[in-house]
Formats: structure tokens, C-alpha cells, sequence
């Protein structure tokens, strides 16, 4: 499929006037860029691309490719959805709602997961987005940034993870110097199956939510936070593309397969279980097929594995516990 030309060096969109309007512009731009980077990163697989509209208000674009050169499945979703906002969901959402009447959201985003073929090279997910409430007038009450990305190895290469936090660290460090150890601590506490003894699902990133202007500690306004955003959606440029590039290539054996796919299970069930985006698009009747977009072609539950002390195995499940990935030289 064809896309429009990268922005990787256009401004952000300012959030002025009809802020709606340019907010749904700036995230379609960061779709187009993230659909180029990861078609040119696999080297051969093409996006076929999927329209959709949403009953009661919005709709999305979703963008997959299947059985590509370097990645077994990729998907790129946008959306962006609007409507009354259920109050289970404006319950879980934390946001100030109305006062009186309903609550009504605007959310756009765009969000991505992308499951390589090769067990070397880690799964990765990326997001971002953005939350408006209003009440019945049309008056916002609440607004904010979230978003985020994290790394999911499946083969025990510590310097993949701290590959991938330096860069975080580094794109991080240019808006404030806060930021990337508070989301990494809300990254590591976020990405954990309670269900399974608190196993984290990988090694890790950043993640943030309800990141409004002039958040206290980090001296962002609206248009300072918004480019925040833009680089996070942006920065796996230099998080991700130098692991695929050293380990699409690396032979693997059918042991290091079968591990991977266990490890997508344990993925699917965060996802199916935790994910507060999984649970809000079904709560507010988003599309089935681009809400679990997310999941894998291939997965496999295996009855209480065990691995000897020794075996990457092992090595992975040690490699998940949360570190500082940027100083500890050693784990690297």
C-alpha cells in the first residue's frame, strides 16, 4: 500500500483552534510515518489497510501485515471514537468527568505490535494517545496525553534491553530529566500478570497516562507535551531498529520457537486480562478486529512448564525481573 510522505521533520501540530480537528490530523500523520518505518524495516511485507467506522460516533484505520519477510505479524491501528462515555468506563478511566448530566470522550490514538518470525529478534508495542471529556454543553472538563512502549524478548540478550532503554532514556532526557525514570517505574509496574505471580511481560519501557499540561514536575505545556508524545511515537527508530537489524539473521532452534510462543501466551493474557486499551474499546463498542489487533498469529499455553536452572529459559524469566537497564553494565 502507498502512504503519505514520513513527517519526521514537520512540526507538531499545534492544539489550537479546533483542537479535535488538529489532534486527528497530528495522529494520522504518526500512522503514516509508523506504517513506512516498519514496511521498510521488514524488508518485503506489504500492509493491506481497513476502514472502519464505529456505531455511535468515529471510526479507525487499521493497517496489517501477515506473513511478512522479517515480521510473522504487524498492525498499526489509528482511531479516533467519540461518544457518551459509559460509567464503568469513565470509572476506570480517571479523568474529571461532568459535574451533572453525562459524560461524553473524544479519543484518538494510534497504537502498533509487531510479533517477529526469528525468537532473537524481541516483540515491541508502541502507542499513543489522546482523551478529551466534555459535558452535555460541549465544555471540556478533562484532557490529556498517554501512550508509551515497551520491549518483549524472547531469548535472554540483556543488551537488547538496555539498547532499548538508553534510547528512551536519551529521547526522554531532551523534555525533562524526570521523565523517563517515572514512566520506566510505571512501565514496570503496569506490564505484570497479577494473575501469574506478578511475572512481567517483558523488559520493559516507558509508559504514562493522564500526562496533562502543566503536570507538576515536569514544566510541560500543551504544545511542550504534545512533543513529548510525537518523540515517543517516533523513537523506535533508535530503540528497536538496531536489535531486528543485528538479530533478524540469527540462526534459532526449535526449543527457542516453542519458548516464544509460551511467551506470546503469557502476552495474550495480559492483553485479554490488564490491557485498560483492550477493556476500554470493548466497552465502548470500537471494532473487535482492530481492538485485538494486537494479538498474535500463533501462541501456546504449555501445562506448567518447568526449566532447568541453567537453560535460556530460565535466563529469559530471570532477565524479566525490572533493573536499570541504562547503569547496570553488568546485565548488559
Amino acid at each position: 500500500m502507498t502512504v503519505a510522505t514520513p513527517l519526521e521533520d514537520a512540526p507538531t501540530v499545534p492544539a489550537s483552534g479546533n483542537r479535535r480537528s488538529d489532534i486527528t490530523r497530528w495522529i494520522a500523520g504518526l500512522h503514516d510515518e509508523l506504517t513506512s518505518f516498519f514496511g521498510r524495516l521488514d524488508r518485503g511485507g506489504t500492509f493491506t489497510e481497513d476502514r472502519w467506522e464505529r456505531p455511535g460516533g468515529g471510526g479507525g484505520v487499521a493497517r496489517v501485515m501477515t506473513d511478512g519477510v522479517t515480521f510473522e505479524k504487524a498492525g498499526i491501528n489509528r482511531s479516533a471514537v467519540m461518544g457518551v462515555l459509559p460509567p464503568a468506563a469513565a470509572a476506570r478511566l480517571g479523568g474529571r468527568g461532568a459535574a451533572t448530566g453525562s459524560t461524553h470522550f473524544f479519543a484518538t490514538g494510534v497504537s502498533l505490535v509487531v510479533h517477529p518470525r526469528n525468537p532473537k529478534v524481541p516483540t515491541v508495542h508502541l502507542n499513543v494517545r489522546y482523551f478529551e471529556l466534555t459535558d452535555e454543553a460541549g465544555q471540556i472538563t478533562d484532557c490529556w496525553f498517554g501512550g508509551g512502549t515497551d520491549l518483549t524478548p524472547f531469548y535472554p540478550h540483556a543488551s537488547d534491553a538496555r539498547t532499548f532503554h538508553m534510547a528512551l532514556r536519551d529521547m526522554c532526557a531532551r523534555h525533562h530529566p524526570a521523565l523517563y525514570p517515572a514512566f520506566k517505574r510505571w512501565c514496570d509496574e503496569y506490564f505484570v500478570n497479577t494473575h501469574r505471580d506478578n511475572e512481567a511481560r517483558g523488559v520493559g519501557g516507558i509508559f504514562f497516562d493522564h500526562l496533562r499540561a502543566d503536570t507538576e514536575g515536569y514544566g510541560l505545556d500543551h504544545d511542550a507535551t504534545q512533543a513529548f508524545v510525537t518523540d515517543v511515537a517516533r523513537v523506535l527508530r533508535q530503540a528497536y531498529e538496531p536489535i531486528v537489524d543485528r538479530r533478524r539473521n540469527e540462526p534459532f532452534s526449535e526449543a527457542e520457537r516453542e519458548f516464544q510462543l509460551v511467551r506470546r501466551g503469557r502476552y495474550v493474557e495480559f492483553n485479554l486480562v490488564h490491557d485498560r486499551g483492550t477493556t476500554f474499546g470493548l466497552q465502548t463498542n470500537a471494532r473487535v478486529e482492530s481492538v485485538l489487533m494486537s494479538l498474535p498469529p500463533l501462541a501456546m499455553w504449555q501445562y506448567a512448564p518447568r526449566y532447568s536452572p541453567d537453560s535460556f529459559e530460565a535466563r529469559l524469566l530471570a532477565m524479566l525481573e525490572p533493573r536499570d537497564w541504562v547503569t547496570d553494565v553488568a546485565g548488559a
